[in-house]
Parts: structure tokens; C-alpha cells; sequence
């Protein structure tokens, strides 16, 4: 670029989205550097990519070649400086390079560099000046002057659709603005998640009462008093709320918003999966109005960039959402929720790999703001920072107006298996408990963590099973569908008639999931109204909102679902809770097995009794005398945390100490092999790199047709072991694309 007076040469420092990859130098030749935060088109390699400027004051490394700027796309930061630095703090912290996340903090739209795109209207308004009165009087039409005294008591005017349906027609309007009555101007119309949800109809939001007037526990009260006055300090704290289920931990996250929001500052709700939201979002409309937003990946593109720009244009003072969320542009924050902290799908499975509970936390910090983890069932990680000072804890051990928690009864499966065989889903106490709920116009849930009809499709002449051809699982049946589906790579095809090994045709159903449940049920009671929620039966828009809604209308009498069921809903008629396979993730070759196992079934047992009619609870599992199953059984989280923790001690793991896990990919398993020997023996050469484990295959030893082998990195010192991982893949460079680096994993799968 050429030089002026007017105009100088910046050295700027750029993230690309591109994993692994560091900060980049351009040259920009401007009157002024592009501003921290704003995004600017970039040569990379032999493409143009979008980037964002991190240090619009960089220097240039010595003796590079720098290439230009193709384009600066914004005047001004179009990301706040705060959230730049929460973003390269996860680029270094995950070992992802700061490109990934600063993608992951901006709509769809302008990570590819396009302008902000509004949607726009034509409205209509009635106008007023001196000459009103003179052009009213030339009115001749009845249509006219019906339209002008319609659009007269409308302050907002109304946009031409709708006018097109109260009967004016667009011949009428346009003779009003000849006129000078109205004008008829181009508005921006932001395309709104919440429409229809005053309706009942929203499809990302149920009605939800407004408790604002409901009188607090003492718990409760004495907790938000604490909290208020850890708000007020406007200084870095972070609270493990650790509630039994119902206890109220909602209705605080309500009110202390409330309480921020007066003090003229603002909050964050991060809540762990979509469907959750609904539920949180409702509430946190129905209290604070219009200046909520939502943040998660099933709005559509549209509605993700108009609910983005509303929060940068500080329209907002609430955003709620799942994990990304934690990147919204909220400034003035004062308030940073996570709730259902222990929940693994804070993590993110692809690069960057990051935990949006412990994001939230670094971004509390950073912005001087108090974090609030809500849980039943905490995760160790956030226990044992209570328990060593770092966060401070505060405990809700009553349900609201003192209701019991469910009475849990554990049943032996063997016996059943044996009687019955091992497909039995529905034991015989289940099956009378049921009943029992039916005959009295209650409620159950019944959930089983797995989805689909079978698990297994074998041949009863070879013993061989269906499996995919892209991964080393089984494929399960879907019954519906009539199709075999992986649930890794979601390969289907058609369910098949004969063997693919020996011909043969006699093929058989192994193992059971929520679809073949659901259809158990409709069976044994043909009265009953069945419903199912899992990731089948959610996939079109509004789906999960319109269940539970049903659900929360008494329409429906037996809700059987995943994990999606076990969580953070609050449904006053359902008395009872069946849990199938109690033990279906003990098996599992993780670590976290056991703490996945107490904190789901103990989250699922708190749905019942939740309302005026007391709750049980009945777990069908094959361990009956599992300490995670025994912990569940009682509630008795202390007593679940004292046998997790010396487990986590004795063997190494976390929180007892640090983890990465490695996984390198390749074409061959003796090529993934050797690739992974390779790296392992420069980490060896790093100092303070830990102790490392393997390398060996992994537990998922193929997927999407890459074979994968893996090791473990263990150590005190996380920042030491993740430098020398770094380092190690830097004298690899040619492996780097192979390779997936997971700080802090949730599954060494």
C-alpha cells in the first residue's frame, strides 16, 4: 500500500480461525490502526480469511516478510476489547490458538466477514403538521379515513402486512402518504426468538409464572442477603451454591439479577444445554420484559445475529444461554450464573476445547464480577475449590416450603433378568408404581440414558453384530425410522434383512434404548398418553418446549426420555421417577464414570414430588451396592464426595491433580502409533512436562475412519504441562493437524 501524509504504516497482530495457530502480523498503510476488536480480511496461505485485530500497536517480528491488510471491515471494535482478551486466554489455556475462540464469540454471519445484516419492514405512521387538517379535509374514502384513525392510535404505526389484515389495502395507504397523513418508512425488524411467547406459543420460551411476590426460605433469604452484599462489592468472588434439588436456587438467580439490574449493571445465566433454555428463559422473561436476550445454536442464524446486536448495542441487561454465550458482549457485567455447574456439556468436543463454567469464572475475573455455580451435585472440581477456600460456599439443604425429598428404592435387576430375561425393561415394582400414579392422575418420568430401539442388531447363525464401517461401535436400531444409526458419526442405513458376513437371515435385537421404551410403555398401559423426549424427537424447531409444556398441562401421563428429562425442570404433578438402567455408564472406561452416574441419577430422582404430593424414586440397576448408586439412593452427596475423592487420590486424577489428554489421528493404527511415540518422545525432552501415560489406543479406538491413539499427561503444575505440550508439537509441526489437545478433560474416550 502506498504511503500519504494523512496516512502511516501499522503493524497490527491478527488471530485467524485456523486451530493451533498463533497471532499473525499484517501491514495496514491507514490515516489510523484498525481498532482491538475489529475484523479485517487477510491473506492466509493462498486464501483471504477473516480475522480480528488483538493489538492494533504490534511490532514486527524480526526480519519478516509482512503482507497487507486486504481489508479492514470495521470502523471500530467490533468485538469489546474484554471479550478479545477472554478470547485468547482460551486460545492459550485450551492449547487451540486464539482464532477458534475469537470465531466462537460472533454470530455465524460475521465470522465470514459479512456487513451486519438487518431485516427490514415497511411501517406505517400518521404523521402530524400544519397542513394535516387542510388534507384531512380533501379525504373522500371510508377506507381512508378508518385506516388514519386506526394507524392515529397506534403510537408505533403498523408495519403494511399488517394493515393488509385489518383490510386496508396498499391503495389506501399510499393515498394517505400522498397526503401527507402518514409516512411509510423502511424500520428494522429484528427477528425475535421470543415472538409468540406471550401467546403461549414461543418456540424458545415456556410461560412461566412470575414468582417475584413468593415468600423465601430462610435458607434462601439468608443466601441472597450474602449474595447481595458480594454483588455490591463489585469485586472478583466466585460462590459454589450447593441446593438440594428444589431448594429454590432459581428463584435466587431471579432475584439477585434483580438486585444487580437496579444498581444499574447487568447478568449473565449460562445454563447447560438447549433444552433447558426454554424453561430458564421463560422465567427470566416473564420477570425482567424485553431487555432479555438468548444466546445458543439452535436459533436460527438471523435470530443469533439480531440477539447478538441487541446485547452490543446495550439494549439488554440479561442474557441467557448455553455454553458460547460466555462470550456474549454484555458490558457492565456485575453477575455471571452458571447453573447446573457439574454438567458435562459445558465442555465443548471440538477445538477450542474449553469448559464454559470455567470460562465464566476467568471472565468474572477479569471483569470484576461475582460468579455463581448452582448445583445439586457439585462437580469435584468446584467441591474441592470450596472445600480449599478458593470459592465460597453456601448450602440450601430444604426443598421450598420444607416438601420431603423422594423416598429412592433401589431394585436388584438380576432377579428380574433371571425370571424374565435380559431384555426386561420395566421391572415388576416399577410396573405397579405406574399403575398406582395412573389411577390418581399423577405424573411419571422414566428415564433411560440411552436412545433408539435397540443397541445391537446380531446374527443368530455367525454371532456377528451390524457395526459402522467409519467407527468401531455397533450401529443402534431405530425402529421409526427403520434404519440403523451410529450415534458417533451419524452414519445410517437402512435396518439390514440378512447378515453381512454370512448371508444368514435370522438376525436379532440386542439392548434397548428410549424408543423401545416408549413403545414398553404405550404396551403395558394403552390408556396412558406417552411421550418422549430425546435427540430424535427434538430435532425440529420448538419441539422440547412444546413437551414440556404439555407436560407442565398435565397432558401427558408418562414422560420417558434421556438426561434431557433429568434436569432443571420443575413439574408440581409428577410424583414418581423410574430410572432404567441405573448403571448403563458404570461400564464405561472413564474416570468421571462413577460422578456421571450419582449426579445423574441423584438430579433425576429430585423431579419428584416436587409439588404438594410427596415423591418416589425407584433405580433398576445390576450393581445394587455401588457406592455412587448407594450415595444417589440416600442423596447423601458428602458421602458420594468421600469415597469419589480418595478414588481421584489414590489413582491420580483430577482434582487431584492436572490433566491433558492427547489424541493423535492417523490412517493406520500403527501409523497413529507411531506418530504419538513421536511427540511423547519430545515431551519427554520438555521440562516439568509430567508424567505421561501411553501412548496406546484409545477406548474409541476408530471414528469417522481415522484411527485414534492417545496419551495422558499428569501433573501439579498445569501451565508447565501444557508449555511442554506446546513445545512438543512444535518440533512436530508436520503432526499438528492430527493431533486434538484436551486441557482438563470431562472423558478420556
Amino acid at each position: 500500500m502506498p504511503s500519504s501524509p494523512n496516512r502511516t504504516e501499522h503493524i497490527v497482530a491478527v488471530a485467524v480461525p485456523v486451530p493451533g495457530l498463533d497471532l499473525l502480523s499484517y501491514r495496514v498503510t491507514a490515516s489510523a490502526a484498525p481498532a482491538k476488536g475489529a475484523r479485517v480480511n487477510v491473506p492466509l496461505g493462498s486464501r483471504t480469511v477473516t480475522g480480528v485485530v488483538v493489538n492494533p500497536a504490534a511490532e514486527a517480528p524480526a526480519g519478516a516478510q509482512l503482507r497487507d491488510v486486504t481489508a479492514v471491515l470495521d470502523d471500530r471494535a467490533f468485538l469489546p476489547p474484554a471479550i478479545v482478551d477472554l478470547a485468547v486466554w482460551v486460545g492459550d489455556y485450551y492449547a487451540s490458538g486464539p482464532g477458534d475462540a475469537l470465531a466462537i464469540a460472533m454470530p455465524p454471519s460475521a465470522r465470514r466477514g459479512e456487513a451486519s445484516a438487518f431485516r427490514t419492514r415497511k411501517v406505517v405512521r400518521a404523521t402530524a403538521g400544519a397542513d394535516v387538517a387542510a388534507a384531512e379535509a380533501a379525504l373522500r374514502g371510508v377506507k381512508q379515513r378508518a385506516a388514519l384513525a386506526h394507524l392515529r392510535g397506534l403510537a408505533d404505526g403498523a408495519p403494511l402486512p399488517d394493515l393488509a389484515r385489518a383490510g386496508f389495502s396498499g391503495d389506501t395507504i399510499r393515498g394517505l402518504a400522498a397526503a401527507g397523513l402518514v409516512e411509510i418508512r423502511d424500520d428494522i425488524h429484528e427477528r425475535d426468538p421470543f415472538a409468540g411467547g406471550d401467546s403461549g406459543h414461543g418456540e424458545w420460551t415456556m410461560a412461566r409464572a412470575d414468582t417475584a411476590g413468593y415468600a423465601l426460605t430462610t435458607e434462601q433469604e439468608e443466601a441472597l442477603r450474602r449474595l447481595e452484599s458480594i454483588a455490591d462489592a463489585a469485586t472478583f468472588k466466585s460462590v459454589l451454591l450447593h441446593g438440594v434439588t428444589g431448594s429454590g436456587k432459581t428463584e435466587l438467580y431471579l432475584r439477585l439479577t434483580q438486585h444487580v439490574i437496579a444498581s444499574g449493571r447487568r447478568a449473565l445465566i449460562l445454563v447447560p444445554e438447549i433444552a433447558l433454555t426454554p424453561s430458564a428463559a421463560g422465567q427470566f422473561r416473564a420477570r425482567f420484559g424485553p431487555r432479555v436476550a438468548i444466546q445458543h445454536s439452535a436459533l436460527s442464524e438471523g435470530e443469533r445475529h439480531d440477539q447478538w446486536q441487541r446485547i452490543r448495542r446495550g439494549d439488554v441487561d440479561v442474557v441467557i444461554g448455553t455454553r458460547s454465550a460466555v462470550f456474549a458482549p454484555l458490558e457492565n457485567v456485575a453477575l455471571i450464573v452458571v447453573d447446573e455447574e457439574h454438567e458435562s456439556s459445558y465442555k465443548q468436543d471440538e477445538s477450542p476445547r474449553y469448559n464454559g463454567r470455567d470460562v465464566a469464572v476467568m471472565r468474572a475475573h477479569m471483569e470484576g464480577a461475582m460468579v455463581l455455580l448452582g448445583s445439586a451435585t457439585p462437580s469435584l472440581e468446584s467441591a474441592a475449590n470450596a472445600r480449599a477456600g478458593r470459592y465460597e460456599l453456601m448450602r440450601l439443604t430444604r426443598r421450598v416450603l420444607d416438601r420431603p425429598l423422594a423416598q429412592v428404592r433401589i431394585v436388584d435387576m438380576r432377579p428380574e433378568f433371571a425370571a424374565q430375561g435380559a431384555d426386561v425393561t420395566f421391572s415388576a415394582p416399577l410396573l405397579e408404581a405406574i399403575e398406582q400414579r395412573l389411577s390418581r392422575g399423577e405424573q411419571s418420568l422414566v428415564l433411560l440414558n440411552r436412545r433408539g430401539f435397540a443397541t445391537v442388531i446380531f446374527c443368530r447363525q455367525c454371532g456377528a453384530s451390524v457395526e459402522c464401517p467409519h467407527c468401531s461401535v455397533t450401529l443402534t436400531f431405530h425402529r421409526a425410522a427403520r434404519r440403523v444409526r451410529c450415534h458417533y458419526c451419524n452414519y445410517s442405513a437402512y435396518a439390514p434383512k440378512a447378515c453381512g458376513q454370512c448371508g444368514g437371515e435370522f438376525l436379532e435385537q440386542s439392548g434397548y434404548g428410549t424408543e423401545r421404551l416408549e413403545a414398553d410403555a404405550k404396551a403395558r398401559f394403552p390408556g396412558a398418553r406417552v411421550a418422549r423426549v430425546d435427540r430424535d424427537t427434538i430435532r425440529r424447531r420448538g419441539a422440547i418446549a412444546r413437551v414440556l409444556n404439555s407436560v407442565a398441562a398435565g397432558e401427558i401421563d408418562i414422560l420417558v426420555g434421556t438426561q434431557m428429562i433429568a434436569k432443571g425442570h420443575d413439574f408440581p404433578a409428577v410424583t414418581l421417577v423410574g430410572v432404567i438402567s441405573a448403571d448403563v455408564g458404570l461400564g464405561l472406561a472413564d474416570f468421571r464414570a462413577s460422578e456421571r452416574t450419582f449426579q445423574l441419577l441423584t438430579q433425576v430422582v429430585g423431579r419428584a414430588g416436587r409439588g404438594e404430593t410427596p415423591g418416589e424414586a425407584l433405580i433398576q440397576t445390576l450393581y445394587p451396592d455401588h457406592y455412587s448408586i448407594r450415595a444417589a439412593a440416600a442423596q447423601d452427596y458428602e458421602a458420594f464426595f468421600a469415597k469419589e475423592i480418595e478414588f481421584r487420590e489414590q489413582m491420580h486424577y483430577p482434582p487431584a491433580v492436572s490433566l491433558i489428554n492427547v489424541i493423535v489421528k492417523g490412517r493406520t493404527l500403527d501409523a497413529a502409533m507411531a506418530d504419538a511415540a513421536a511427540i511423547v518422545a519430545q515431551l519427554r525432552r520438555q521440562p516439568h512436562a509430567g508424567r505421561i501415560l501411553g501412548p496406546a489406543p484409545a477406548p474409541l479406538a476408530r471414528l469417522k475412519d481415522e484411527y485414534r491413539v492417545q496419551f495422558l499427561v499428569k501433573g501439579a503444575r498445569r501451565a508447565a504441562m501444557r508449555q511442554a505440550v506446546a513445545a512438543a508439537l512444535a518440533a512436530t509441526p508436520e503432526l499438528r493437524r492430527r493431533v486434538i489437545v484436551d486441557v482438563d478433560p470431562l472423558s478420556t474416550m
